[in-house]
């Protein structure tokens, strides 16, 4: 699946909120979503089938009933994609607290020698 389309998909805050809701309970109905959402059914339909064609759920007919069940392996792509940047991140979070850490033992030397 694109990264792009999951990002799509989960740029909406609703769309998130019925992932949380299948990761907290996998396997369920659109009338158990729509309780948990501010919208209509129809609201509720659009934005499973934006995340159904992200491949972030999957959608079963069990009897009469049709159940929405998490996919998390599209979100592992996108963390895959993303871990590069993280580890830059921290590395370049680590030596900026390296840096002020040095600033700071510096100011406490210069403030130990000002007071003698």
């Amino acid at each position: 699946m694109d990264v792009e389309h999951v990002f799509k998909a989960v740029a909406d805050h609703h769309r998130r909120h019925l992932l949380d809701l299948l990761s907290q309970t996998d396997g369920l109905s659109l009338n158990e979503l729509c309780a948990h959402l501010p919208m209509s059914r129809f609201g509720a339909m659009k934005h499973l089938r934006v995340l159904e064609e992200a491949g972030l759920v999957v959608t079963r007919k069990v009897g009469r009933e049709k159940l929405h069940y998490l996919n998390p392996a599209p979100i592992q792509e996108v963390t895959g994609w993303a871990e590069p940047y993280r580890r830059l991140w921290e590395e370049r979070l680590d030596r900026l607290e390296d840096y002020l850490q040095t600033l700071q033992q510096q100011e406490q030397e210069h403030d130990n020698t000002e007071s003698k």
